[in-house]
């Protein structure tokens, strides 16, 4: 049998969670940033791919961030 949602609001998460979110949003960049580098230096297209690299890196920190961020809504 479906439960009923709750009327309660959710807990909020501890302080590991959101160095969970921050960790892992700087990883996400710091991979772009290190992916760029590394295709700069291979194809001598400096500073493109660096740019590139930093710009999906930040989106793909931001979506990660807001899906971890919806499991507390």
């Amino acid at each position: 049998m479906p439960q009923e949602p709750s009327s309660e609001p959710k807990p909020l998460p501890g302080a590991a969670a959101f160095l969970g979110m921050g960790l892992s949003a700087a990883v996400c960049v710091a991979i772009g940033v290190g992916l760029g580098i590394w295709g700069d230096s291979a194809w001598h297209t400096s500073p493109v791919l660096l740019l590139v690299g930093l710009v999906l890196g930040l989106v793909a920190a931001v979506f990660l961030v807001i899906s971890q961020i919806r499991e507390y809504l």
